[in-house]
């Protein structure tokens, strides 16, 4: 199967002591590429780093809403100038967290907005990071859908929706936008059915599949560290809800990463 995580930090600390390993482990399971998003400048230089070493690795680089108290005045262009980089392909990882709510509502929007248009700009797709603040709300997903309709990206491809927790009504605004929908590890959990209805109905060539690693680790390894080589069951299980073979979702995700990146 021909693989693609489009979402990894394989920056951070918990893969410091094996991350050789975790890697080796990765491309024998078939990967052919990895993205890691920055979350803030200090991650985005990191992951540019990692992707210097590695021709199979690239970088997003962006200020994670939960790090939306470290924008200053000269960020954006220490942004800009990151951006310039030949393996950063996307900004991200960027958007709206009401869930920690680590940074004021509005300060957060309005680093988002920033980021969208350095985006613009320099025409590269967004990484967009969103969460409800819980279940039963969707204030989240809404204030971001409403901000993507008046930004109207440039990219007929302008992004992909990280980690997709929406419904399908919420599906179908962002894909009428253009966006990518990724499908992480939670597909994979008994109780996800809602997650898995959108894995089944969304036209496979929207979608995306990534690890968010270290985090949410599907099954059958919950409860451990994540890492590009499960990515592989992210695929299986969307290839069950769907009736088709892993190799075919494991090809279009492929391809449809290559479409929306450019690498």
């Amino acid at each position: 199967m021909k693989l693609t995580d489009t979402h990894c930090h394989l920056d951070f600390r918990n893969f410091d002591k094996d991350r050789p390993a975790v890697l080796k482990r990765a491309w024998k399971t078939g990967l052919e590429r990895i993205l890691i998003p920055g979350i803030d400048l200090g991650t985005c230089f990191t992951a540019t780093n990692i992707a210097e070493d590695h021709a199979q690795i690239f970088a997003a680089v962006g200020v994670h809403p939960n790090s939306a108290l470290t924008w200053e005045a000269d960020t954006l262009e220490t942004l800009t100038q990151m951006a310039d980089h030949p393996k950063v392909v996307a900004i991200g990882e960027i958007g709206i967290d009401y869930y920690r709510d680590r940074a004021p509502r509005q300060l957060q929007k309005r680093v988002f907005k920033s980021q969208l248009d350095l985006a613009s700009r320099l025409r590269l797709p967004v990484v967009i990071h969103i969460r409800n603040a819980g279940p039963d709300d969707r204030s989240c997903i809404a204030d971001v859908i409403a901000i993507l309709k008046e930004w109207k990206s440039p990219l007929e491809n302008p992004g992909v929706i990280h980690s997709y927790s929406g419904n399908l009504f919420e599906a179908e605004d962002l894909l009428a936008m253009g966006y990518f929908l990724g499908i992480t590890g939670p597909v994979t959990f008994k109780k996800a059915v809602a997650l898995q209805q959108v894995a089944a109905e969304i036209p496979l060539d929207r979608l995306l599949i990534e690890t968010d690693g270290p985090f949410l680790t599907p099954h059958p390894y919950r409860g451990k560290r994540n890492e590009p080589s499960y990515v592989r069951y992210i695929a299986e299980k969307i290839a069950e809800v769907r009736g088709v073979s892993p190799k075919i979702v494991a090809d279009q995700t492929t391809h449809n990463a290559h479409q929306l990146f450019g690498w």
